[in-house]
């Protein structure tokens, strides 16, 4: 019988995007969000929101494509209202907003749908029986979504959350999807919670004296 991968889609994230970039990509979209909702006050109430939203899209953008400039992770240009792209081992990413808990939002962007099919590839890992299939491939897709509130009553200055999120082909749904906050775990290397006993019993002097009588 043919033996299964051991492979897994944390696993290849983890191998093909450094810490480093996760980290450095976490602090940028925090940034931007909060310089684009500084830049809002003072907005008329009625349209208040839109202005924040649209102002979130291009700040994160700037502060997403400057951290993968340092990240070494090949941005691609800042043209208008397009999305900005980076590429890092694999793993071609991609960044995205959305209201907490609305995770189809991400099918909104054609483009995105045509980067998603990439990640075909990647379905064994999740699908048991397509296990055998499976072929580490050579291009996949990852994104940054930055999860708000929905709510400028709600912590408006920035994300409630920030997950690294692998989609399936199509982006009907999602092959994983982690907050960043519990995936730089994965980087720390495994550590034993158990410690050696290093503590030698030592017998009282009239008890070892017995015990070498009884020899």
């Amino acid at each position: 019988m043919p033996q299964l991968p051991q492979e897994s889609i944390p696993a290849l994230l983890v191998r093909n995007v450094s810490r480093e970039l996760v980290m450095g990509v976490e602090d940028a979209l925090k940034s931007g969000a909060e310089r684009a909702y500084g830049a809002a006050i003072g907005m008329d109430e009625g349209h208040l929101p839109h202005v924040v939203g649209q102002l979130r899209h291009f700040k994160m953008n700037e502060t997403f494509h400057q951290a993968l400039a340092v990240g070494q992770a090949q941005p691609s240009p800042i043209r208008g209202n397009g999305l900005i792209m980076g590429r890092a081992g694999i793993f071609t990413l991609g960044r995205f907003n959305i209201p907490a808990g609305f995770w189809v939002n991400g099918r909104r962007s054609h483009i995105r749908q045509q980067m998603a099919l990439a990640n075909k590839a990647l379905e064994p890992l999740v699908q048991t029986a397509l296990f055998e299939q499976y072929v580490e491939p050579a291009a996949a897709v990852a994104f940054f979504v930055a999860c708000f509130s929905g709510s400028l009553k709600l912590q408006p200055e920035g994300p409630v959350a920030i997950h690294i999120a692998v989609p399936d082909h199509d982006m009907r749904g999602w092959l994983f999807r982690e907050c960043l906050s519990t995936f730089l775990q994965r980087y720390e290397p495994a550590t034993s919670t158990t410690q050696p006993d290093l503590v030698t019993p030592k017998l009282k002097q009239g008890q070892a004296a017995k015990g070498e009588g009884a020899a």
